[in-house]
């Protein structure tokens, strides 16, 4: 008889807190395997062989998960995952799928499935899978975070596209699929990904953020996969990597659409095999990590393009959570800048300041191309020269709307009978010669206020020709 899994069986169980698990499938042989796994680990197991006698079920008692086979007699796994989701929020439900159906799996997810398994069923990842579900933290309740963290890594506002944001990462939170963040630079991708983490099972788990766009290409492998001490030529010890570093918790990959076709090929297969090898190691370690990825890019033009796989476009983008931009939000203009002020007095040690209504209107009409993170830099900037505790329209030195865009438009009728790629490639030109002239030619400031990373930048000036250094001064 195989060894008992007392793993999540406390020493002496409370009845009323033992674990209430749903399994519903119609091959006799899938429930007994399950009933006796989920026996060992301490479980109270109930099982249904159709979606019909499931659904009475669940009408009647409480349960904290459920394993539904994808196929049964009366329906799918798919139709009881969205009567689950309809009638029993924040009950989680994974799906078994038979080996080979990726796009079953992915539709289920897509419902609102926790997670899934495909067959035959390992009894490790099963483990694994229910003890994740039941870590879930019960739904609409936050928990305690030290105050001034939980304000910052809250989206704020109360406008519809907020609102409807926030929504979907609390459903997100509650799921373990591969997560597509996309939207304009400054939109606050990255706090999005914290915040599904942060309220998933994953939450006590490590969450690593990696730029992407950041890391030299013959560091990559090294970075991502870790080394074994001397793999190379200065490995004087073991280095994990990103991907061991997030085992059991969150990978974080920002500007994902900057890694090479060859780094995209490696990362694929891991996403895959869920197993990584160390460079000068002769093994592979299984791992569990969770993948959000984002890029201010348009994914899809850049698959398109040929410039990004398909196949692990695919297995990133399971679930596109789309960043609304902050002209869209005009509304919440107001509280965030309000939130930021306070942050950046806090930071400095200064006393609190705060913006009249002239300053408020200002903010509120301005069109933020650089979204919230533009707006942080504004007033970071405002307090940097503002000595008063009010600030006015004046203290912001805002450009009015028709300077923001009146350069454009001039370029757009002056060289609207050039070639589209020549047309684009002169306004990019354009742009980045602007930007070092105004941050004195430093490229690091200047791709920051471009909203992209040195490595982008440097790619860019290299295909435009563009060679420029700092002016001798004199």
């Amino acid at each position: 008889m195989p060894e008992q899994d007392t793993s999540y069986n406390p020493a002496k169980p409370d009845p009323q807190s033992i674990p209430n698990i749903l399994i519903v499938d119609d091959e006799p042989d899938i429930i007994e395997l399950l009933e006796l796994t989920l026996i060992r680990m301490g479980m109270n197991v109930t099982s249904a062989t159709n979606t019909s006698d499931a659904q009475t079920l669940l009408q009647s008692r409480t349960f904290q998960l459920c394993l539904t086979d994808m196929r049964l007699s009366d329906g799918t796994g798919i139709d009881l995952v969205q009567y689950i989701t309809q009638y029993c929020a924040g009950l989680p439900v994974a799906v078994i799928t038979a080996y080979g159906t990726p796009e079953n799996a992915v539709a289920a997810l897509k419902a609102g499935a926790f997670d899934y398994l495909t067959k035959p069923v390992s009894l490790k990842q099963l483990r694994t899978l229910v003890k994740s579900a039941l870590s879930l933290p019960p739904i609409n309740t936050a928990r305690t975070l030290n105050s001034n963290t939980e304000r910052l890594r809250t989206l704020l506002g109360d406008s519809s596209p907020m609102c409807e944001l926030r929504s979907t990462i609390e459903k997100l939170s509650r799921s373990q699929a591969a997560v597509y963040i996309s939207g304009e630079s400054g939109s606050g991708k990255e706090l999005a990904a914290r915040m599904i983490h942060e309220r998933s099972a994953r939450h006590d788990q490590p969450f690593i953020p990696v730029n992407c766009g950041a890391i030299p290409e013959n560091l990559m492998e090294s970075e991502f996969f870790g080394y074994k001490k001397g793999a190379f030529t200065g490995a004087d010890r073991d280095h994990e990597g990103f991907f061991l570093a997030a085992n059991n918790g969150t990978l974080f990959l920002d500007e994902v659409a900057d890694l090479s076709l060859a780094m995209q090929v490696k990362l694929l297969r891991v996403i895959q095999e869920k197993q990584v090898r160390r460079l000068g190691d002769v093994k592979e370690i299984g791992i569990d990590v969770r993948i959000i990825s984002a890029t201010h890019k348009k994914l899809h033009e850049c698959v398109d393009a040929g410039q990004f796989r398909q196949d692990l476009y695919y297995r990133l983008n399971v679930i596109e959570l789309d960043m609304p931009a902050l002209r869209k939000m005009r509304d919440d203009i107001p509280l965030i800048a309000k939130n930021i002020l306070g942050k950046i007095c806090r930071e400095t040690g200064r006393s609190a300041c705060h913006l009249n209504q002239e300053a408020l209107a200002e903010l509120i009409n301005y069109d933020f191309p650089g979204n919230v993170r533009e707006l942080e830099n504004i007033l970071e900037r405002t307090l940097a020269l503002c000595s008063t505790e009010i600030i006015g329209k004046k203290e912001l030195q805002l450009k009015p709307k028709d300077a923001q865009n009146g350069s454009d438009s001039i370029s757009v009728t002056t060289d609207q009978e050039l070639p589209l790629q020549d047309y684009l490639d002169r306004l990019e030109k354009e742009s980045i010669v602007k930007a070092l002239e105004q941050t004195r030619y430093n490229r690091t400031a200047a791709a920051k206020l471009l909203g992209i990373t040195v490595r982008s930048m440097r790619y860019r000036m290299d295909r435009l020709g563009l060679n420029l250094k700092k002016p001798d001064t004199p």
